[in-house]
């Protein structure tokens, strides 16, 4: 009497991986099925998903197919973090035969507002912690950098492109720290996300006057330059020795340069006369503190009798060189 071969399973359930929000299929092989049927069922609820080629489950989401009554697929739409688990694929003989295929969800990195810094504010000197809090599958990596990819001074003294870690301390905040940061989370599932930390450090006055001595011609014009570096942002003028505070006009108001916390403070002198010589002040004042640089202005002579004294001086080394060149006292003859 013939009698033919049980069904059984041609190889297992390869697991698959799949993103949120898009579909899952999962394979089943079968061989000598004959009457039997298959179904698909969830493992963890104990739930009947599939039955030949019926959908049981009330989901809209879950549907299977077939490939020549060998090959049983279940489709699963619209995935969400709930799908991910254990699914199991069984065959109707008596005992039921079964083997398991997993199924694994991944998640985009996203960035909670709830556990991530917000824009901070802190004195120099102080110490700080950023954090940032990410969900996804697998659970997001955190990398700080800063903009426009400045440097990211540590204690040490060294400097650093990046760093790793929900949370970025800054144990001596100085004002080289201030500035936009930006938390970056990756887990290798699209797309990356990053959120825009300012930091602002306070910090008071600080005045660098890169030329102290400056010497001008009677009746010529001029220009002081004084920059300050301060925050919050400062009161700045030019006052003289005496005290006398140089009147600000529209042209002496401090020009900020973008994206910085310094000014400058320019001071035009227009037809020098023999009272604008002597010392300028440019002092800065904020509410942590107040600092002043003084700049010296010193007579010249005027350019056109400089030109003069450099002609004289060449007339004179030619002279010179003649005379050398030139015997005296040559005694004719007769």
């Amino acid at each position: 009497m013939f009698v033919a071969d049980e069904p059984g399973f041609s190889g297992p359930i390869e697991n698959v991986t799949a993103p949120l929000g898009r579909e899952a299929v999962l394979a089943c092989t079968v061989h000598n099925l004959s009457t039997y049927k298959v179904a698909w069922l969830r493992v963890d609820t104990q739930t009947i998903l599939t039955i030949h080629t019926h959908v049981i489950s009330r989901s809209r989401r879950v549907g299977v197919t077939h490939s020549d009554h060998r090959t049983w697929f279940l489709h699963i739409r619209e995935l969400r973090e709930t799908d991910r688990g254990w699914y199991m694929c069984q065959i109707n003989t008596d005992p039921m035969k079964s083997q398991l295929g997993y199924l694994d969800i991944v998640v985009p990195p996203d960035i909670l507002d709830r556990g991530t810094s917000t824009d901070q504010t802190v004195r120099e000197g102080a110490s700080i912690s950023l954090t940032c809090a990410a969900t996804g599958s697998p659970q997001p990596m955190i990398n700080w950098r800063r903009e426009h990819s400045k440097m990211i001074p540590l204690a040490n003294g060294s400097q650093v492109t990046s760093l790793e870690g929900p949370v970025l301390n800054i144990s001596r905040v100085s004002k080289q720290h201030a500035g936009p940061y930006l938390c970056i989370a990756s887990n290798g599932v699209p797309p990356t996300v990053s959120k825009r930390i300012m930091l602002t450090v306070e910090f008071p006055p600080v005045i660098t006057i890169r030329n102290q001595l400056v010497g001008a011609a009677l009746g010529t014009d001029l220009v002081l330059e004084c920059e300050t570096e301060a925050y919050p942002k400062p009161v700045s003028y030019w006052s003289r020795e005496d005290g006398e505070i140089v009147p600000i006009g529209g042209s002496l108001e401090p020009q900020r340069i973008a994206g910085t916390y310094r000014s400058i403070l320019r001071l035009p002198l227009r037809r020098i006369k023999n009272t604008d010589y002597g010392a300028y002040k440019c002092v800065s004042k904020n509410s942590l503190g107040d600092t002043e640089g003084t700049i010296k202005l010193y007579p010249m002579p005027p350019p056109a009798l400089e030109n003069n004294k450099n002609v004289i001086q060449r007339l004179n080394i030619m002279i010179d060189k003649a005379s050398e060149s030139t015997p005296f006292g040559t005694q004719g003859t007769s």
